[in-house]
């Protein structure tokens, strides 16, 4: 599961004008980012998109739990 304050919040600026939302989590280096709507508050887009990453690294988890053997080390 992941720490939510361990994960890294970047707000990217874009030449146009737009925004760019990146989350990082350091230990495993999954980053997920999502272009800002600019008419949508930047706290409700924040928290979905940090939703869906611990979505994600939750699926990450279960795959890695699931490919492993019981007879490996």
């Amino acid at each position: 599961m992941v720490d939510r304050d361990k994960v890294q919040f970047d707000l990217i600026k874009l030449a146009g004008g737009g925004r760019i939302l990146r989350l990082t989590e350091p230990q495993s280096g999954l980053a997920l980012e999502k272009k800002l709507a600019p008419a949508d508050a930047v706290v409700r887009q924040k928290e979905k998109l940090l939703r869906a990453f611990e979505a994600a690294v939750a699926r990450i988890e279960l795959a890695a739990a699931n490919s492993r053997s019981p007879f490996q080390s």
